[in-house]
């Protein structure tokens, strides 16, 4: 019988502890093929931010080192100008990447480093209890703002890929969904960017994906997909905000 669909050498036999519905998992298989297809598993070192995403050390079949909350491009930074063969990348939560961390992705994407960034954005802290994030949409709620973000008090949120865009050293900035298939397959793409952009030595990628937290939302697993398509992409609308000319 032939084989029509695997599990891609890119990912661990670790079983997932991720809650049912949370679309990590969709974003590590993604990542994880895309480095296979390359043949890149025995060149590529991953960066592991704070949040749910510092699990990704036990899925990832490559290195991977833990990064102390939102440093993870300034830890990419410093591999990647010591070990200028590898293949870099940063895997980030919007937690990391667009609060405590914001520093660190603008500067990074300023100076033109030679890395990929995986920025997983479901709008709110995961795993800490679901507490308001800065890419937390007006109105949504969450432990912090149980009635509601409001944005006279908080401000709007952030549109990091929209921001990172607009930074001169940044090469690659794409932002895609993760809550159909359709879309999955354009994610993948991205990614598969992302990292050949890096092969080429052309400077910063970041992709950032649309993802769900259903335990955060207090939704269910179908549910939580369908309030993404509804309500996420209207505000963080898909597609290439910066690209490099084709070579």
């Amino acid at each position: 019988m032939s084989v029509i669909f695997k599990k891609t050498a890119g990912l661990t036999e670790t079983d997932t502890h991720y809650c049912p519905g949370c679309t990590h998992g969709v974003a590590h298989r993604l990542v994880g093929e895309v480095l296979e297809e390359l043949g890149l598993l025995g060149d590529t070192i991953g960066c592991a931010s704070v949040g749910c995403s510092i699990f990704s050390y036990n899925y990832f079949n490559v290195d991977m080192i833990e990064c102390s909350h939102g440093r993870a491009p300034a830890v990419a930074t410093g591999i990647k100008r010591t070990v200028p063969g590898k293949t870099v990348f940063t895997y980030q939560g919007d937690g990391d990447l667009a609060a405590i961390g914001t520093a660190e992705i603008v500067h990074a994407a300023h100076r033109g480093e030679h890395i990929t960034v995986i920025f997983v954005n479901n709008a709110i802290y995961g795993m800490t209890g679901g507490q308001m994030a800065p890419t937390t949409l007006s109105g949504q709620k969450a432990t912090t703002a149980p009635t509601g973000r409001n944005a006279e008090l908080s401000g709007m949120p952030l549109k990091m890929s929209e921001m990172i865009a607009e930074v001169p050293g940044a090469t690659y900035v794409e932002r895609v969904s993760l809550h159909h298939p359709k879309y999955i397959r354009k994610a993948k793409k991205a990614i598969l960017r992302g990292f050949t952009y890096q092969l080429q030595n052309r400077g910063f990628s970041m992709v950032e994906l649309l993802s769900t937290c259903p335990t955060g939302w207090g939704l269910a697993p179908v549910a939580a997909l369908e309030w993404l398509g509804n309500n996420m992409i209207p505000y963080y609308p898909l597609g290439v905000l910066k690209a490099p000319e084709e070579v």
